[in-house]
């Protein structure tokens, strides 16, 4: 318990899934959590929920693909509370398709959001970061930006170019006092994976080891630690969490 005590962190796409569970665990561990998300129904919803559980969670309506906005956001996390430790870039959308049939605007619609926006997001705050020598900044992967995955091509580059940025920013923020590192999840039990074929997951269950879809919790489990003096030492590291798949 305690282990983000007095940290400020701002988590993306908080409102639900794998973003509320790492809020609540963020908060249960001490931090002030503060969600950014374009949910203007939800992240309110799930805000209110986790402070009726005596948790320090607000949110912020920020769309993460307009930096000047996300430039704002940040400001306003800095006058409210004086700093920022923590960031976890996980906001992300799927617009599946086929190569052949993947549209210009679903391919582009992914690039913005899993992409620029942890650009922008990490861009924004790192400014702050540097000013205290001292951060840490968690960007989600995906286990299918390691070994790619069909009917996928917008969304597998991005989580490529997550890890690619990770490594980058390890190098450049490091010496600086500011970790980097990304978490690659494998499937998880959120509402992004409902819309899979039943027997898709069933193939999925058959080739984890560990013979289940991961659960939130999980996935949040990997954020904390990694946000934790624990991984003081860790840098530039992508966690694979997603029970021995290989695909």
């Amino acid at each position: 318990m305690n282990r983000l005590d007095r940290k400020i962190a701002i988590i993306t796409g908080g409102a639900r899934g794998l973003g509320r569970a790492a809020a609540e665990k963020f908060a249960t561990e001490g931090a002030t959590v503060v969600i950014w998300d374009v949910n203007s129904a939800q992240g309110p919803a799930t805000a209110e929920a986790l402070q009726q559980k005596d948790l320090q969670v607000t949110f912020m309506s920020v769309d993460i693909t307009d930096f000047t906005a996300v430039q704002t956001a940040a400001k306003t996390v800095v006058d409210t509370y004086g700093q920022i430790d923590i960031l976890v870039n996980n906001a992300g959308i799927t617009r599946d398709a086929t190569l052949k049939k993947m549209t210009p605007e679903q391919w582009q619609q992914v690039i913005d959001v899993n992409l620029t926006g942890v650009f922008n997001c990490t861009r924004a705050v790192a400014e702050y970061m540097l000013a205290q020598n001292a951060g840490k900044i968690v960007n989600t992967s995906s286990v299918v930006g390691i070994y790619g995955n069909f009917g996928q091509t917008n969304y597998v580059a991005t989580k490529s170019g997550v890890i690619g940025m990770t490594k980058v920013w390890a190098r450049e923020l490091g010496r600086k006092g500011i970790n980097v590192n990304a978490v690659a999840p494998g499937f998880i039990a959120t509402e992004m994976i409902e819309t899979v074929p039943e027997k898709v997951i069933t193939m999925l269950l058959e080739k984890t080891p560990l013979g289940r879809l991961g659960q939130p919790e999980d996935i949040a489990n990997a954020y904390l630690f990694l946000c934790s003096d624990e991984a003081s030492f860790i840098n530039g590291a992508v966690l694979s969490v997603d029970g021995g798949l290989v695909l």
